[in-house]
């Protein structure tokens, strides 16, 4: 299954999806850009082809924000009814069950930063940029970026770069837990495609349980985390991979299995 909209496409060869931004120059975020993303990302959930995602901007940007002209001439009540959908459209990449990458080129600012923090991984160039410049139009994240930004760096850190709106350089990023690796501009692409490919042809339902036992784990305490974390793996006892990855290690040692994602 692939997809393909104006300007966001989904793209699928040897397991891996890429959710590719084009708007160039700067891929900013409109109204479409966001539904586009959502039609995507649902694509990618769905299709038995893909078993990790990359989201790509392009070798030179990944998204520079919300399309502020558009967004200006909106009223309270125009934003009141379009931001459940800009959130959700943001969500539905963080919402996708499989191993999920940001490939991180230039300036990820504003939406384009909190599209990044959607996924589960950030692969950033050395010449990345991220931020949260919302505060600098008067306003404030609305696409996640106060809840994910703060649960991954955390609360301090987090209200430090809001508060001030400034652009966090790679190898900041890096250092606080805001990108999780920082290679060659160049090397971005491939980097990330190389990182979701050790997924493909793993064990995709533990993949899922594991990513869901996580994010649902963060959103309650610690004891409802426990008991989402039993059912899960309790659940996956009903998989065909979980005979195959325990015979295999019985046979042959770890690491050795080959997953039918059944």
């Amino acid at each position: 299954m692939s997809y393909s909209g104006e300007f966001v496409r989904l793209e699928v060869e040897d397991g891996i999806g890429t959710i590719r931004l084009d708007r160039p120059p700067m891929n900013p975020l409109s109204v479409q850009v966001q539904e586009e993303i959502r039609a995507a990302a649902q694509a990618a959930g769905a299709s038995s082809d893909v078993a990790a995602v990359v989201v790509y901007g392009g070798e030179k940007v990944f998204a520079a924000g919300a399309d502020i002209k558009e967004m200006q001439a909106m009223s309270y009540v125009d934003m009141v009814e379009r931001s459940v959908p800009l959130q959700s459209s943001i969500s539905a990449v963080a919402q996708i069950r499989k191993p999920t990458v940001a490939a991180v080129t230039g300036y990820a600012l504003g939406g384009g930063c909190e599209l990044a923090l959607a996924c589960d991984f950030r692969v950033a160039g050395e010449n990345a940029k991220l931020g949260q410049p919302e505060i600098l139009l008067g306003v404030i994240p609305g696409a996640g970026g106060t809840q994910r930004l703060a649960r991954l760096v955390g609360p301090a850190k987090a209200k430090e770069i809001i508060f001030s709106g400034r652009f966090v350089p790679a190898d900041e990023a890096l250092a606080i837990g805001l990108v999780d690796k920082v290679v060659p501009a160049d090397e971005v692409y491939a980097t990330a495609v190389a990182w979701m490919r050790s997924f493909v042809g793993g064990p995709a339902y533990a993949l899922r349980a594991a990513k869901e036992a996580v994010d649902r784990g963060l959103e309650s305490d610690l004891d409802t985390g426990l008991e989402i974390e039993r059912m899960l793996f309790a659940s996956l006892f009903a998989t065909k991979d979980r005979e195959i990855g325990m015979a295999s290690f019985v046979e042959q040692g770890p690491g050795k299995a080959k997953f039918e994602g059944a």
